[in-house]
Parts: structure tokens; sequence; C-alpha cells
């Protein structure tokens, strides 16, 4: 492939390198980040998800429940990291604790969530940011086995934003004090 026709959404450092190439690429730097999503009902959701997670270098994306996602809403991005798929949440969470991740749920229904903006990443070998579906939020499972929840302040009438939205503002949370 040349890199002066190539029209993926790519970085010009990875033009016309093959998928295979800029997985392998990415994969010097990968990031120690993971995300999870558990159900979400739009699929054009979970595929903007991906497509973040891919723009952070995140490790992994986990699917937690329906496999089906939107992959043109993820750009072919989940060609370039490692996304799983987790049947239920006792095989996912097995899997985090089995590896000494963290698991920190982004919700706002729930008296247990606490700020992001006071959520301490830096120096945690290990975060998994889990998003639930758009209407229904994350299971009462998902929210009692996350080590932690934390949801994004809202400063307008509305009482969330678009769990699209919400996954790349925790991941920039993430990055900006574990990468930047």
């Amino acid at each position: 492939m040349d890199a002066k026709t190539d029209t993926r959404n790519l970085q010009d450092q990875y033009k016309g390198l093959s998928n295979e190439q800029v997985f392998a690429e990415l994969e010097r730097g990968r990031n120690n980040l993971e995300v999870a999503i558990e159900n979400v009902a739009h699929d054009f959701n979970a595929g903007t998800i991906v497509r973040s997670a891919n723009n952070f270098n995140a490790a992994k994306v986990h699917i937690i429940g329906k496999k089906k996602y939107n992959r043109r809403g993820a750009m072919c991005t989940d060609k370039y990291l490692e996304v799983l798929h987790w049947p239920s949440w006792e095989s996912f969470i097995a899997d985090q604790r089995a590896r000494g991740r963290r698991v920190v749920a982004i919700e706002n229904h729930t008296e247990r969530a606490e700020p992001l903006s006071q959520a301490n990443f830096a120096g945690d070998m290990g975060v998994t940011l889990l998003f639930g579906g758009e209407s229904d939020g994350l299971s009462e499972e998902a929210l009692m086995g996350a080590d932690e929840v934390r949801e994004i302040e809202s400063f307008g009438s509305t009482r969330s934003v678009n769990v699209g939205v919400a996954a790349g503002i925790a991941m920039w949370e993430w990055a900006r004090q574990c990468v930047l």
C-alpha cells in the first residue's frame, strides 16, 4: 500500500502500513489503560468507544454481554487494538481480578458515584474504565463489583452526556494523569 494513496484515518507515520503492521507499531507503546463496555444498547456508541480507546492507545477493549457492535462507528480502529468478548459479568471480573486490575465504573445514576475530577489514576498500573448503556446504565452486578464508581460532573440542565462522549472524557482524564 502506498502512503500517499492510503485513505485510512491514520496518523501519517502509519500510512502505507498493513493493519498488522499498524497493530505491531502501536503495541510497542501501548498504554496500560483498558476499557470495558457492558451491554451498550446503541451499537454506534460502542463503536465510538472502541475508536476513542484506539485514540488513547488503550491496551484492550472488553465487550461484556452482547457481542455485536457497529464497526462503522469504530472506523476500523478495532483492527489496531485487542477487542475481547466476555459473555457475562462474572467471566469479565474474574479476568480483571486475576490480573490485579482496578475496575472504575463511570456511572451517574448511583449514590456511590464520586466526581471523576477527584479520581486518582496516577501511578496506578492497571485501570479498566467501565461504561454501560445509554438509558439503563450499568447493571447492579457491575456497580457492586466495581472497585469504585465515578461520575462526570454536569453544569447544565442535562443530567448526563452520551456514553460515547463520557468514555472520551474519562479516557482523557486517565491520560491527563498518567501519560501527559
